[in-house]
């Protein structure tokens, strides 16, 4: 698939041959509009938007809807007075050349992402023990048979999704760096500086230190570059509020593991009381002892699957296997439902 070209819209010939030679040393060309109607008509289109400084009032006097990923570029330092119509026309960041060609390489060179985009899967433990960290490595790995994953390691005191899923040894990068970073972060960046088996790449703690969060801002740059670089993105949420809060809302489906006991039940319940947005959420039942439309009606969410402990399971994490090791086990059989949701797996039964 061609990549998709930005769209730089200004009359200043120096500022377009600027943008034109860093596009071009990256592999892609602007099209390129010297008027306001020119960038109008081609307003929805493209996956990047440059105005130019010396555009920005006349675009802004046309009012076009509201959209991501439009940029205001200018040679040297921004004229005053373009702050209220940059505003006005919905500019999300604000470029100076030659100041910030570092950030402006980096979001053209992230524009052969942007055929991906996939989806944000949050899991949830309901309880504690409930297997949330198995169960995200178990979605990780079922969908990468399919392309590109990240499994995020969001809970600083989780067992490590590293060793989870066998790859405690491999070359990359974690939070340690990512958290001293600031900025845009780059998709392939991202993609191909963590530890990966394939196509599955994990994010979590290297280091011996302490673990600590990142802040919401790191989060978010983190997430959002995941879901460029990837056809999944799954964050293994911490049950503890403060950790998790940052990451709810970025979740297009949160998915909880509840222990099918009364006091498992109890707990999600609680936990459950605590989602912004139960319509993004559901549930996956492990164990027999409760019943399905009685879990469902306790903590207002729908039951997307099912399953029993799966025998073998420690067996085969020590031998670096990752939780699935037969996609028709009870735990591969449930992240498959799960994934089917997300239309990553539609034929997965």
């Amino acid at each position: 698939m061609d990549r998709p070209a930005p769209l730089l819209a200004t009359a200043d010939a120096h500022l377009a041959e600027e943008v034109q030679r860093l596009a071009a040393s990256l592999g892609t060309s602007p099209v390129v509009t010297a008027d306001a109607g020119g960038l109008l008509r081609r307003w929805h289109g493209p996956p990047l938007v440059l105005v130019g400084a010396d555009l920005v009032e006349q675009a802004a006097a046309l009012r076009p809807p509201r959209r991501a990923g439009v940029v205001l570029v200018s040679s040297g330092p921004l004229p005053p007075g373009l702050l209220r119509p940059a505003l006005d026309l919905g500019v999300g960041e604000v470029v100076e050349l030659p100041s910030g060609t570092g950030w402006l390489a980096t979001a053209l060179g992230d524009l052969e992402e942007a055929t991906r985009g996939g989806p944000v899967v949050g899991v949830l433990g309901g309880a504690g023990g409930a297997g949330a960290t198995t169960f995200a490595a178990a979605l990780g790995q079922l969908a990468a048979t399919q392309g590109p994953v990240l499994v995020v390691d969001a809970d600083p005191l989780g067992p490590g999704l590293d060793r989870v899923l066998g790859v405690e040894q491999g070359e990359g990068v974690g939070w340690e760096v990512l958290t001293t970073s600031r900025g845009r972060l780059s998709a392939r960046d991202l993609r191909e500086g963590v530890p990966r088996r394939g196509p599955l790449g994990v994010l979590t703690w290297r280091a011996a230190q302490p673990p600590r969060m990142p802040d919401d801002d790191q989060l978010a740059e983190v997430v959002e570059a995941a879901r460029r670089g990837h056809d999944l993105v799954v964050l293994d949420l911490a049950r503890s509020r403060d950790d998790r809060a940052g990451l709810l809302a970025r979740c297009d489906l949160v998915v909880v593991l509840v222990p099918a006991t009364v006091v498992g039940v109890a707990s999600t319940v609680r936990a459950c009381a605590a989602l912004d947005d139960p319509g993004r959420a559901g549930l996956v039942l492990v164990g027999r002892e409760a019943d399905e439309e009685a879990v469902a009606s306790a903590t207002g969410l729908r039951v997307l699957a099912r399953m029993t402990r799966q025998r073998g399971l420690d067996e085969a994490v020590d031998l670096g296997l990752g939780p699935v090791r037969h996609h028709r086990g009870q735990l591969g059989r449930a992240a498959a439902a799960v994934l089917t949701r997300t239309a990553l797996l539609g034929r997965a039964a």
